[in-house]
């Protein structure tokens, strides 16, 4: 017998989830996102970075310590198999002085212990090693295995991959109650009606307390909202770090990164503030923590990109779970409710890991057999893209399909071939509502130096062309594309 399987939350941990479980005949998954797309909370906004596990505490946080060393390593298989935008640069935790150097020591010790390989001190080769390093840094400690992804279109691809194995995406679908009957789950109660469940899995990342409530468990956890600021520069600046820089780690936080993005970018970030519970939408940003961003990154790199080269700030807001414990419980009270709540950093790290280990928590706590599909698919290819193509391997695309020859993003080099594709995968996953934001994280079109002054209009008039919505409807940032009066006015309304 198949059990109906409800995941909460399409974000990277939540969709890793779907993906595993979608590897075996026991589970029927649907997999459930408030938001009109995949990946829109906490996995949208972050540093990108594959921590290499040296940073956790295995006496402090046992369980988090083995899956962020365990999902570094899965990564490496799931950006092959997903073909997903990723690079191994290593990283470097800066020192500025020995009473620093003696703190990032600890670091050694705790890579030794969680089986990282090749975290060792450097001292003045760390200039060799990484020629943007900050002059005043007397040392480093080097974790060779640390990484960075593309965490928005690591998630459509696992999302894409999971579908394809018989996954079943709502977006748009709001849990608001887990309904109980004699002491089982037997489904969730959401915006568009009843989903019946054997297994309800709570991924719901910012929002993971509120649904675990509603299952009557864990009553007094409690998530607060951190908030993390970033700077983005042009990836034309030239201060472009080969590898990965932060400082030594505070109780609070990793510190301020500066890495070069998958797609070329110098990013700064992030601040950690942590705001009242109640605020787990606000992605404000400040002037005094972008400040702090430049300030922090200064003390990184030898040079700062002057802020008239930022084309992009933004915040992110993690799950801050009490004492900084991830809750990973499958319950027999109700029968059938999984946590996978608080996953905060390195959860981006670990998703694949956690993924594996709720699969086993399932099976052991609920008697599940598992049965592997045969027929199962790990491959995904992505989108081809006409950047970083030769022109003669161009000239081949457009002979085969004119609509690579036509630009719609000159900053990024995205062609309207490109953006009718995509469009076409989220439909096949099951998005009613193809948004001009879900394109362009998947394409990166509109993320160049104008950020889509210029290519915006192009994008939805592809989109409002392959899916019959009326243009001024097409979803930009949850709302219609059309502004003021000019929506009123296409509409047939008046504006008086």
């Amino acid at each position: 017998m198949k059990l109906k399987v409800a995941v909460i939350g399409a974000g990277v941990v939540g969709a890793s989830i779907a993906r595993v479980l979608s590897m075996y005949e026991n589970f029927d998954v649907v997999l459930l996102d408030r938001e009109p797309d995949v990946g829109w909370g906490a996995s949208k906004a972050n540093t990108s970075v594959i921590h290499p596990g040296h940073e956790e505490d295995p006496g402090e946080h046992p369980v988090r310590a083995r899956l962020c060393v365990e999902g570094n390593r899965l990564w490496r298989k799931w950006v092959e198999e997903l073909d997903i935008p990723a690079r191994w640069p290593g990283e470097l935790m800066l020192f500025y002085s020995e009473e620093e150097a003696q703190r990032a020591a600890r670091y050694v010790e705790l890579a030794r212990l969680n089986g990282v390989p090749g975290v060792r001190m450097v001292w003045e080769e760390v200039k060799q090693i990484e020629p943007w390093v900050n002059p005043g840094a007397v040392g480093a400690v080097y974790a060779p295995t640390a990484g960075l992804v593309s965490p928005f279109e690591a998630v459509a691809a696992i999302v894409e991959n999971a579908v394809e194995n018989g996954v079943r995406l709502l977006a748009e679908t709001e849990v608001r109650g887990v309904r109980v009957s004699g002491g089982e789950v037997c489904g969730v109660e959401t915006s568009r009606g009843f989903v019946e469940a054997d297994l309800v899995v709570n991924a719901a990342g910012l929002h993971a307390d509120r649904v675990s409530h509603m299952a009557g468990v864990e009553l007094d956890f409690r998530i607060k909202p951190r908030r993390g600021e970033y700077l983005l520069f042009d990836e034309n600046v030239h201060v472009k770090p080969r590898m990965i820089l932060h400082p030594v780690p505070t109780p609070v936080t990793k510190g301020v990164y500066a890495v070069t993005t998958v797609h070329g970018n110098l990013m700064l970030g992030p601040t950690a503030d942590d705001l009242p519970e109640e605020e787990k939408d606000n992605l404000s940003t400040t002037e005094e923590g972008l400040s702090r961003v430049m300030e922090e990154g200064s003390r990184l790199l030898r040079e700062v990109p002057p802020r008239d080269r930022v084309i992009r700030f933004f915040a992110g807001l993690r799950p801050e779970p009490p004492r900084g414990e991830w809750l990973i419980k499958a319950y027999d009270d109700p029968w059938g409710f999984v946590n996978v709540a608080g996953i905060r950093s390195p959860g981006l790290t670990a998703a694949p890991a956690i993924a594996g280990y709720v699969l086993e928590l399932i099976a052991g706590e609920y008697d599940v057999r598992l049965s592997r599909k045969p027929s199962w698919n790990p491959y995904r290819v992505g989108v081809t893209s006409v950047r970083g193509k030769s022109p003669e391997e161009v000239d081949q695309l457009v002979k085969a399909n004119p609509d690579y020859g036509a630009i719609v993003c000159r900053c990024r080099l995205v062609s309207k071939a490109e953006i009718v594709e995509t469009v076409e995968r989220m439909r096949r996953i099951g998005l009613e509502r193809v948004t001009v934001d879900g394109v362009k994280f998947r394409t990166t079109a509109g993320t160049g130096w104008c950020q889509g002054q210029f290519c915006r209009w192009g994008i939805a008039l592809i989109i409002s062309q392959a899916t019959g919505t009326p243009l001024h409807e097409v979803t930009v940032k949850r709302a219609g594309y059309g502004v003021g009066d000019v929506k009123v006015l296409l509409r047939g309304g008046s504006s008086c």
